[in-house]
C-alpha cells in the first residue's frame, strides 16, 4: 500500500475506497456550497459529502478533492449543477403530499379558471427534481381545463439546478413502479406504455409535455421570470438551507407571487419566524397576505 500524501492538512489516501476528503478542502466545499446553494453541510456530513463527490472525482479524472476544489475555484458556475446534485437528495414521487393536490382540485383551480377567462395562469415548480410534481400538477391542471372547457393560457414552469434531474424530467419517462401514487384512471389517461425495450416503462403523455417548460435555475441567482404566479410550489427545497438564506428565498418567493397567491412548502418545512408575507391557511399551505 502507498503512503499517504499530504498536501497542507489535506489527506488523499492511495486505497481501493479513494481520497479521503480533508479540512481544508471540505472547509471550502462548505463555504462555496453555502455561498452558491445557499445549503449549510455541518461537520457530520463530511462523510456524505465525500462518498456522493468520489464517483464525480472519477468521472473528471481527478485524483483527490484539492483538484476538485481548483475546478470550483475555476470555473464555479460550469461546475455548480453537478456538484448540487451530489450533495442534494432527490426524493420526489408523484402526488406526494396529496392534500395539495386536492385543494387546488377542489378549490384553487376552479376559480382561477374562472377569474381569468381570456387571461394567463402561471404556477412554478421550484426544485422540481425529476419531474414527478410539475408532471402531476400538469395532470390536475389539464383535467380542469377540460373539465370547464377554460381558454385560459395556463402553464406551469419547473426549473432545478441538477442537470441530471432535469434531463429526466425532460425525458418524462418512468418506471411503473414510481407510478404507485397515481390512481388507475389517470394512469390510462396521461401515460403511454412503454414496449420492447421500453416494457416496464411508462412515458408522459404529450399533453402534459405541452403544459410544461422546464428550464435550469439556481434559486440563490438571478431569477429571469417576468409576470407573477398564483403558485409556487417549493416542496421539500428550503430544508437545506439556513435561516438567513431561507428569509431572502421566502422575501423574493412573495415578490413573485400574485395578490392572495400560495406557497407551498413540505412536510417538515415552515415559514414560522421567517416571513411576515404569508398567512398559514392549511397543512404547508401560506396565502400571500396583499
Amino acid at each position: 500500500m502507498n503512503a499517504p500524501v499530504t498536501t497542507d492538512d489535506s489527506v488523499v489516501l492511495a486505497s481501493a475506497t479513494g481520497p479521503t476528503l480533508g479540512d481544508t478542502d471540505f472547509r471550502f466545499l462548505r463555504e462555496f456550497v453555502l455561498q452558491h446553494c445557499g445549503i449549510s453541510l455541518g461537520e457530520h456530513k463530511r462523510q456524505l459529502v465525500q462518498g456522493r463527490l468520489l464517483r464525480r472525482l472519477r468521472a473528471l479524472g481527478l485524483t483527490g478533492f484539492s483538484g476538485y476544489c481548483d475546478l470550483l475555484r475555476r470555473d464555479p458556475e460550469g461546475e455548480l449543477g453537478e456538484l448540487a446534485s451530489c450533495i442534494s437528495t432527490n426524493v420526489t414521487s408523484f402526488f406526494r403530499e396529496m392534500h395539495h393536490y386536492d385543494l387546488l382540485v377542489d378549490e384553487l383551480l376552479p376559480r382561477w379558471l374562472e377569474e381569468k377567462k381570456g387571461g394567463k395562469l402561471r404556477i412554478w415548480s421550484a426544485g422540481c427534481s425529476t419531474g414527478e410534481e410539475p408532471y402531476a400538477l400538469a395532470m390536475v391542471l389539464a383535467e380542469a381545463l377540460e373539465r370547464t372547457g377554460s381558454t385560459v393560457d395556463a402553464r406551469i414552469l419547473a426549473t432545478d439546478l441538477s442537470p441530471q434531474a432535469l434531463e429526466a424530467a425532460r425525458k418524462g419517462v418512468y418506471a411503473l413502479d414510481r407510478l404507485n401514487g397515481v390512481s388507475d384512471a389517470r394512469r390510462k389517461r396521461w401515460f403511454l406504455r412503454g414496449q420492447g425495450a421500453y416494457e416496464g416503462l411508462a412515458c408522459i403523455h404529450p399533453r402534459l409535455r405541452e403544459l410544461v417548460t422546464i428550464q435550469p435555475l439556481n434559486l440563490l441567482h438571478d431569477w429571469p421570470m417576468q409576470g407573477q404566479f398564483e403558485a409556487i410550489f417549493c416542496r421539500n427545497v428550503v430544508i437545506y438551507f439556513d435561516k438567513p438564506t431561507k428569509q431572502r428565498l421566502f422575501s423574493r418567493y412573495a415578490g413573485m407571487i400574485a395578490s392572495r397567491g400560495y406557497l407551498f412548502l413540505g412536510h417538515s418545512e415552515s415559514m414560522y419566524g421567517l416571513s411576515d408575507d404569508f398567512d398559514l391557511v392549511g397543512r404547508t399551505v401560506y396565502r400571500k397576505r396583499t
